[in-house]
């Protein structure tokens, strides 16, 4: 086999992982990247999250490639751990008969379909809550549950031009650029989670049930509220600097004598540090630069003197200088190297998950706990994986039963 980078990381085996959440069952239904993020936020913490798929096909993402790993679609492979798989078509009714089966079970549920599609197949808050009043339902949608534009399709990329977000994102002489990665789909992923872990703190105190609505849309233009609220302060809309026009004075990228570097002289004492690193601490008296305001007035040919200091050195000996000074400063990695970096190795934030033969590179939860790395549970689960085991778990069906079900491709 092919050396792969995944084969540097560290090894890991499914552990008992984390309990925060233990006894907390999700019904997640969702598919793509924003919903599934969310779930597995959820199972890392020690929910047990049951992913409903489609016979046959499952989640869309299972399909998203190249590249792929053996078979498997990378990028389902990136949110998709800590999860059990039962295929099921709801639209048999004994497969109805099952899911109903399993909501009585569970505390959360988690949706990304669109809002009539949740009340074609009698998925909506409204069907659910009748059932089972105290569930909490989390709809993960593009544009929300209500408004002009709750029908609509939508994706990451549509999310981040309604946001505002790619305007401001590349060089002025350059179109508008997505950012590189799916901020949206993360970022309301992120909301999805957190709205549904408050929502199971206040049902422990009132035994409520609640709806939860979340938006790529919402989350990903709150994500800019540092940008739009000085617009709305000021007047002045913000345009494409290539990021260089912060409200910190100094707060941007610079060439060296090789590589580039990221700095940020965030407050006059950071100010004062960076000179006296650069070998010139009288440079930091002048009084016209003594504030933040002053600086920023000044931007354009503080720019141009840092630029030219700094050229005089290559990017790793300006690094060690300024960690030695406690000045904010870093490399600008490529994907390869931000996977190779030994500090985020260390702290167990990229390793390779080694289950019955399957290879799996992950990106840890990136949270410690008790002075650790999470440990997950389970791998990403193969299409329907579990369905024998959650049938025969959680509502007692016998193999004879499960058997059936699989021949009639209910499961």
């Amino acid at each position: 086999m092919t050396d792969l980078p995944l084969d540097r990381l560290p090894g890991l085996a499914c552990g008992t992982g984390l309990d925060l959440l233990a006894e907390v069952t999700v019904l997640d239904l969702t598919t793509s990247i924003a919903g599934p993020y969310a779930t597995m936020l959820l199972g890392d913490l020690g929910a047990r999250v049951i992913k409903l798929e489609r016979p046959g096909q499952g989640d869309d993402a299972r399909a998203w490639g190249p590249p792929f790993l053996e078979g498997e679609s990378l990028w389902f492979l990136a949110v998709n751990r800590n999860k059990e798989s039962l295929t099921l078509d709801l639209r048999q009714a004994q497969g109805r008969a099952v899911f109903e089966g399993l909501l009585a079970k569970a505390d959360l549920l988690v949706t990304n379909q669109p809002p009539a599609v949740q009340r074609k197949l009698g998925l909506d808050y409204a069907t659910l809550s009748a059932l089972k009043p105290d569930l909490i339902f989390t709809s993960l949608t593009g544009f929300g549950l209500t408004g002009a534009r709750a029908e609509q399709a939508c994706y990451d990329l549509i999310a981040e031009g309604y946001s505002g977000v790619m305007d401001l994102t590349g060089t002025p002489d350059r179109p508008a650029q997505k950012v590189g990665a799916p901020a949206a789909d993360l970022l309301a992923g992120q909301d999805a989670a957190l709205a549904s872990l408050a929502a199971l703190f206040a049902r422990q105190r009132d035994g409520k049930g609640r709806l939860l609505d979340v938006a790529l849309v919402e989350s990903m233009t709150r994500f800019m509220a540092c940008r739009i609220l000085p617009y709305l302060g000021s007047g002045e809309v913000p345009a494409r600097s290539g990021g260089t026009d912060s409200v910190i004075a100094v707060y941007q990228t610079f060439e060296t004598a090789d590589q580039p570097l990221t700095l940020g002289l965030g407050s006059d004492a950071i100010w004062r540090r960076f000179w006296q690193a650069v070998g010139k601490p009288e440079r930091a008296e002048h009084p016209e630069e003594g504030s933040n305001a002053k600086r920023r007035a000044k931007r354009a040919d503080l720019v141009a003197e840092i630029q030219t200091a700094l050229a005089a050195q290559g990017r790793d000996a300006w690094l060690a200088a300024f960690a030695t000074a406690r000045v904010p400063a870093g490399p600008i990695n490529r994907v390869d190297e931000v996977t190779a970096d030994p500090a985020l190795i260390d702290r167990g934030l990229f390793y390779r998950l080694e289950d019955e033969g399957r290879r799996l590179p992950q990106v840890g939860l990136g949270i410690q706990v008790d002075g650790a790395a999470v440990t997950p549970r389970l791998p990403p689960p193969l299409l329907g994986q579990h369905k024998a085991s959650l049938l025969a778990d959680l509502l007692g069906y016998d193999k004879d039963k499960i058997d059936a079900l699989a021949a009639q491709g209910v499961i």
